[in-house]
């Protein structure tokens, strides 16, 4: 959308020019100024927040030294910038005109306070010279200091606009080298012969542009010893971290603008052999589209209050994200790291309440209950899932040896067979229904696991069949038999109901009917515990027979009942305690806590979209539910009026207009304008990370970073470097970049030379 000025008499739009446009400051003693120099009165009682959203005024309307261009496509305004230069004359040649920014009218005495403030003003300015004056004159080293002041508008030395181009260079090489995931180090310490150079990526990258011809580059480095390293480590580690803010920053102030905006962390990874949490943002762009990028990893703490505070710190202080304006949070995390999510989504929830801890639209609800169930056999038999999806997923000819095996044990239900292996073919085991499906396909992988250890033709090389050998010992393992099947019992009972959460708008609305409906089927079979156990180990015994496997408790706790003949339980009454009880109580009590009342609150404004209004006949209650948003929106006070028109619109609309079904498509509406408290509500539940991205384009960021962790080495793996390749289509700003290291890492007279930042490797 294009931006107009704000400025009476001005018509300037950013479409028909080349002008930068500014935001009304937030600050609001500077926005009053800016207020009063417009001479407008409908912008006298509007906050400052309104303003800054809703507000620009053009270039024309300040003093070139009130500008700085920074770069060729990055203009901003000084601190201290007040507009001065205003037409409030020339539509009195005109007075028939109509005008939709009036000025206001000043009386005399206002006249007369505005002359008098120019005055004072003027005076204190000269009374500032005098006393700089002075003190300069007694203290010369006091001037000294103010040249160093006013030294960004002096012009720069041939020095150093040479040395500016240097570092614009070595930041060039960084950003494509982050950008093709490209390691600054081309090898391993350790692999290098004895008294043999071998440069880095980074370097050798550095060697082809001065042999092709960069001038700037072969002035810095000619003199330099051939064994040299051209970059120490030290600053390429610095500006990498300058890279990664200032890319950083272009998104995050997009999130700023945008206010609200919804924090998601995906699960633990392994980054230079440390662990990390990597970090997503949800917010609704300028565009109205809803956005899901990648910001960056946390470093993962063991004591879990330590990670919310340095989880909390992270995101206010070194992003600068006000976390008044957080509406939602979620985590998705494998086993063991649950608990520790689940106490900094409480810290969280205590000092910011609007922060709805809710799950996320990309992880199915029954994989994630699974992974939160605190027992060690669970999340023994999780790891071994993924591993063995993985290990067939390792090569086409693996996927084709269990397609054979699964074609001869479903002869008689060929269409299940077929079903199976397309299934194989796909990431199934994070599926709804991933439980039934490894119980239906476990023969087939201990046949197919078998047959690949035991091949006499040898098809297969040492470390696939040792591979093999393992993962079958483990699935054929009886504990592991009786987890799966319990699992899949437990979990049907929610099967159905997370399908609903990942599907359509009006399955969501419904979705959060059902919850009750749900607990309560739960609630039914801890109070039956003992009957429904029997039929799951009897079902997981025959299973374990059908693939003959030995029923036996676990070897940990065999060994600890050593000697204790009393006390030894049968295995059914062993894994009903140790087992069932524990996990059925926990999906229960874990769904309560995920689905909050105030989250099934804001699910319930869902009946704002028209679609799900249709289906509930029009007969809906927005505004009870949406108490929850009312400071988040512009207008509280009309906003029943205004659910009103928004009802009426709809019920009323003409035959060949489809309701829309998204929220995505009811942002896009060209008249959703004029309803600012639906637009607000609506921006508010779209960033809410159980709702789905509708557009795939706009899921990059968590895409792409599955990515680059599949296809990068864990020693290769950087943050900094991550950061850039993820987020490889935001604009850069290498002058911003190459500024900001000269102020952050050098001085005027102390900036990087071949001698000063550089690092024998002889």
């Amino acid at each position: 959308m294009p931006n107009f000025c704000a400025a009476p008499n001005c018509t300037r739009k950013s479409t028909q020019s080349d002008l930068a446009f500014f935001r009304f400051p937030r600050d609001p003693a500077r926005c009053q100024k800016w207020v009063e120099n417009c001479r407008r009165a409908d912008l006298e009682d509007k906050t400052p927040d309104q303003l800054n959203k809703h507000y620009r005024l053009c270039a024309k309307h300040f003093e070139t030294s009130m500008i700085c261009r920074t770069s060729p496509y990055r203009t901003v305004l000084r601190d201290n910038a007040i507009p001065t230069i205003f037409d409030l004359t020339s539509h009195l040649n005109n007075p028939h005109s109509r005008h939709r920014k009036r000025i206001k009218e000043l009386s005399e005495d206002e006249i007369r306070t505005l002359k008098q403030k120019k005055i004072d003003e003027t005076s204190e300015q000269e009374q500032k010279h005098k006393e700089i004056n002075n003190s300069n004159a007694q203290n010369p080293s006091a001037e000294e200091g103010g040249e160093e002041q006013d030294e960004d508008i002096l012009p720069l030395t041939l020095e150093e606009k040479e040395n500016k181009e240097y570092l614009k260079s070595l930041f060039e090489i960084l950003i494509l080298m982050g950008k093709q995931n490209i390691p600054l180090d081309g090898h391993e310490a350790d692999e290098i012969p004895e008294g043999l150079f071998t440069p880095d990526n980074f370097q050798a990258l550095l060697e082809c542009r001065i042999n092709s011809g960069e001038e700037v580059l072969r002035k810095r480095f000619e003199t330099t010893a051939v064994n040299t390293l051209f970059c120490s480590k030290t600053q390429q580690k610095q500006m990498l971290e300058i890279c990664e803010s200032c890319i950083r920053e272009e998104t995050l102030r997009e999130v700023r603008d945008s206010h609200f905006f919804s924090i998601i962390t995906d699960d633990v990874v392994d980054i230079a052999g440390e662990e990390h949490l990597p970090v997503l943002v949800r917010f609704v762009d300028e565009s109205h589209n809803l956005r899901e990028e990648f910001v960056g990893f946390l470093p993962y703490e063991g004591d879990a209050e330590i990670l919310a505070m340095k989880f909390h710190t992270m995101i206010t202080e070194k992003w600068g994200l006000n976390m008044e304006y957080c509406r939602g949070q979620a985590y998705i995390v494998s086993s063991g790291f649950s608990s520790k999510m689940k106490v900094v989504a409480s810290r969280l929830l205590e000092k910011y309440p609007q922060a709805i801890y809710t799950l996320c639209s990309s992880c199915a609800l029954n994989m994630w209950l699974a992974k939160s169930v605190p027992v060690t056999g669970v999340s023994v038999a999780l790891g071994t899932i993924e591993e063995v999806c993985s290990f067939f997923h390792r090569s086409p000819q693996l996927l084709l040896e269990l397609d054979s095996v699964i074609s001869v044990l479903f002869q008689n239900n060929e269409e299940r067979g077929k079903e199976l292996k397309e299934i194989c073919h796909s990431q199934w085991t994070g599926r709804h229904d991933a439980f039934e499906i490894l119980v239906d396909l476990l023969q087939a992988l201990v046949l197919c696991l078998d047959g690949i250890n035991s091949d006499t033709n040898i098809r297969w090389n040492n470390c696939i069949a040792g591979r093999a050998f393992v993962l079958c010992s483990a699935v054929t393992d009886f504990d592991f038999i009786v987890t799966i099947v319990v699992l899949k019992n437990v979990l049907s009972f929610t099967r159905a109901f997370g399908k609903n959460l990942q599907g359509q708008t009006s399955d969501v609305f419904f979705a959060a009917s059902s919850l009750t409906a749900v607990l309560h089927s739960l609630n039914e079979v801890m109070e039956n515990i003992e009957v429904y156990h029997e039929f799951w180990f009897e079902e997981a015994t025959n299973l374990a027979a059908k693939l003959d496997i030995q029923m036996k408790l676990p070897g940990k706790f065999r060994r600890a009942q050593q000697g204790d003949l009393e006390a030894q339980p049968t295995s059914e009454s062993y894994y009903k305690e140790a087992l069932s009880v524990p996990t059925v109580e926990h999906i229960i009590q874990e769904l309560k806590d995920i689905f909050s009342e105030q989250h099934l609150k804001a699910l319930k404004c869902l009946s704002l979209v028209p679609s799900v209004m249709g289906q509930l006949k029009f007969n809906t209650s927005e505004e009870h539910h949406a108490d929850m948003y009312r400071s988040d929106l512009p207008n509280p006070d009309t906003l029943s009026a205004e659910l009103h028109c928004w009802r009426i619109k709809w019920k009323h609309r003409g035959k060949d207009i489809e309701l829309p079904s998204t929220i995505y498509e009811a942002l896009h509406l060209p008249d959703i304008k004029f309803f600012p408290n639906v637009y607000a509500l609506l921006k508010v539940l779209c960033i809410l990370p159980v709702m789905k991205v509708e557009n795939e384009r706009y899921e990059n960021g968590r895409k792409r970073l599955k990515a680059y962790l599949r296809n990068t080495l864990t020693g290769q793996r950087s943050s900094n470097l991550a950061l850039l390749h993820i987020n490889f289509d935001i604009k850069h700003d290498l002058d911003l970049m190459v500024d900001t290291y000269i102020k952050l890492y050098t001085t005027k007279s102390q900036l990087p030379t071949d001698n000063s930042e550089t690092i024998q490797n002889t």
